[in-house]
């Protein structure tokens, strides 16, 4: 199972790996492919969770053990992230793109200038702990639980700033302060519409009756002349919008190539393939 699509769930895992044990990822790894992680929750920037341990007689563990671990994440005092977020909600390009649930690739732009990372940086922005005898800090068990954050990152990049610190709620209030953030503020907001059961995918015909007598002549030729000239409707400035708001790896697409990507080149391959016909 790959465990980050998108840039950022790997610039996560990329923050692990540099201070890690590539022996203990591994194992960290099949830990939370085969279902060893039992609970986990993140509150703010507080990870806990509860892993099932192995038997291993050579130590004495004869009984399949739990063990429960904490990861802290370092967090942005609230002065900083007043000024991080007063810059990110003046950039149409940061809001649009947060808008389709996407990180911008230049987000550390909007904390840099403060000395802080969105985005883990190093070993001094993790905090961890496990209750397992292993001496090493990050074991196999707290490597498990990152793989399993990082692929949640993936579809709620905005987990990012809770781990930072600052929770949905108070990011809100923050964006709210400018009118393209209202617009970012508004969008967290929203909810998934549930799936209504229908007993039939095609919609039944309506019949309305009609309340005079139509001239055949009228019907098939029209009581007014057509325009001799159409005006070009002019295309939306960000097309596809629907498409593109889920981003790149919406929850429904488990390829690891992105999914806004293979929509556009199927488009373009509709709007060519007859082309020439008329």
């Amino acid at each position: 199972m790959k465990f980050s699509r998108t840039w950022w769930g790997k610039r996560f895992i990329e923050a692990l790996e540099k201070f890690s044990d590539s022996a203990r990822l591994g194992r960290g790894r099949s830990y939370a492919n085969n279902g060893k992680i039992l609970e986990y929750e993140i509150t703010k920037n507080i990870i806990t969770a509860t892993v099932k341990g192995s038997i291993n007689p050579y130590f004495g563990v004869y009984k399949e053990p739990r063990y429960h671990i904490t990861i802290e994440i370092k967090t942005i005092d609230k002065t900083s992230w007043s000024k991080a977020i007063k810059y990110i909600s003046s950039k149409a390009s940061f809001v649009s793109k947060l808008l389709m649930n996407e990180v911008p690739d230049n987000i550390d732009d909007a904390f840099s200038n403060l000395g802080l990372h969105l985005l883990p940086y190093n070993q001094k922005d993790f905090k961890t702990n496990c209750s397992c005898p292993d001496w090493e800090n990050p074991c196999k068990h707290i490597a498990g639980v990152y793989y399993l954050v990082a692929s949640q990152l993936d579809n709620d990049p905005f987990m990012l700033f809770e781990l930072r610190g600052l929770a949905k709620d108070e990011l809100q209030t923050e964006l709210a302060k400018s009118p393209l953030g209202l617009a970012l503020s508004a969008q967290l907001l929203t909810k998934e519409s549930p799936l209504v059961p229908t007993e039939s995918y095609y919609p039944k015909i309506k019949k309305f009756p009609i309340s005079q007598k139509i001239n055949l002549r009228d019907f098939w030729q029209g009581t007014k002349r057509l325009p001799s000239i159409v005006e070009v409707a002019t295309p939306p400035s960000l097309p596809a919008i629907l498409v593109k708001k889920p981003g790149d790896f919406p929850a429904f697409w488990q390829k690891d190539n992105s999914f806004i990507a293979v929509m556009e080149e199927l488009y373009e391959r509709v709007k060519t393939k007859n082309r020439d016909i008329f």
